[in-house]
């Protein structure tokens, strides 16, 4: 029971390690205390053809910092769809990242 006991405790103590910075709230969001900086300004290839639609890059948190997730080209799923770029969002409880998406 002890061992149990134990094993439980450091796997939760590792959890909170990682998640250091960050909180799980209602409405499915991972608020974190520090917003992103401001995002990288990114040089633009051209477009590997006519269908394929720029995604730009974005700030994405790793547990203890913000990582850059560099910008790409992504073949559109249909004619005249449109690429929703994801974002950082504020609100009391802290910063969100609403994931981008096709329109």
């Amino acid at each position: 029971m002890v061992r149990r006991f134990l094993g439980v405790l450091v796997i939760g103590a590792t959890l909170l390690l990682t998640a250091e910075g960050c909180v799980t709230a209602g409405g499915g969001h991972l608020y974190v205390r520090t917003g992103p900086p401001r995002p990288q300004v990114e040089r633009r290839l051209v477009a590997p053809g006519p269908d394929f639609v720029w995604q730009p890059g974005f700030y994405q948190w790793e547990g203890r910092e913000y990582v850059w997730v560099p910008g790409r080209y992504e073949r559109a799923p249909r004619a005249r769809a449109r690429w929703v770029a994801g974002r950082w969002a504020h609100d009391r409880q802290g910063w969100y990242f609403i994931d981008g998406h096709w329109r």
